[in-house]
């Protein structure tokens, strides 16, 4: 078993809290939407919305701080949103991270984490001083570091640039060798492999991307990740009434403001 009761105990209990603070102070924010409430009804509408706004919350926080339970008796140090990452970067180890960010989406490079980490690290380390939020900062037992990005399942162009660029900086930062990784809770395409077109080119993808039970099972161990899932599970039983209960609250208000 991948997680003690212990832990499962504190997720559960860490996603109660978070799921009944959001039906406390969840107010749907739109009501106007006179087709789309024709189309598939005003309770579906307000289910959408209540999903859509928890989506944004598992997005943010959550699964950080999920990641950060299950990883405490793996690693010496497990910490979410660490913020105390400060470092210096070069205006030479700047240059040479613009270097490989132009190389990479002009395709004239093939994405190599090691060599890049080489690259940078032959920079002089003294420069500007650099602070940065981790999502989640590891520390193994053999003193190896990882610092962790985590991203919702399907960031585009943009959104994927700056992250290679924040894993490169990452390492100027440090000064050393330390796995700088861009991690997404699940895979959307499931059963099939994890190909999201926004990844090629930029990413070295066996040495900087964990997706879904390849994130989850190196943070706990074999098997964490159906664990999670059902856990996950039994949180979405033991409050759906509640929820419910707060879906026809949010329909019957909106009827009656419409009138």
């Amino acid at each position: 078993m991948a997680l003690s009761k212990q832990q499962k105990d504190k997720i559960k209990s860490y996603l109660i809290r978070k799921i009944r603070n959001k039906l406390q102070t969840y107010d749907r924010e739109t009501t106007a939407m006179p087709f789309h409430i024709r189309l598939f009804g005003e309770n579906r509408m307000v289910t959408y919305s209540f999903i859509q706004s928890c989506n944004t919350m598992l997005g943010q926080s959550i699964f950080e701080q999920i990641g950060e339970i299950i990883a405490k008796p793996n690693f010496t140090v497990a910490k979410a949103q660490y913020s105390d990452f400060k470092g210096t970067i070069s205006d030479k180890a700047i240059l040479t991270i613009e270097h490989i960010m132009k190389d990479l989406r002009t395709a004239k490079r093939e994405a190599n984490k090691k060599s890049e980490v080489r690259e940078i690290l032959s920079q002089p380390k003294k420069g500007k001083t650099f602070d940065s939020r981790v999502d989640l900062y590891l520390k193994d037992k053999q003193g190896r570091e990882y610092f962790l990005e985590l991203k919702t399942a399907k960031p585009n162009i943009s959104e994927f640039t700056a992250v290679k660029k924040k894993l490169l900086e990452w390492v100027a930062m440090a000064g050393k060798d330390v796995s700088t990784l861009a991690c997404i809770p699940y895979n959307p395409y499931h059963p099939e492999p994890y190909e999201r077109w926004t990844l090629k080119g930029l990413f070295d993808l066996k040495e900087e991307i964990l997706v879904g039970q390849e994130f989850w099972d190196f943070l706990g161990g074999k098997g964490t990740f159906e664990e999670l899932l059902d856990l996950f599970e039994e949180v979405g039983k033991e409050i759906y009434a509640e929820i419910e209960s707060k879906i026809k609250d949010i329909a019957k208000a909106t009827k009656e403001k419409s009138k």
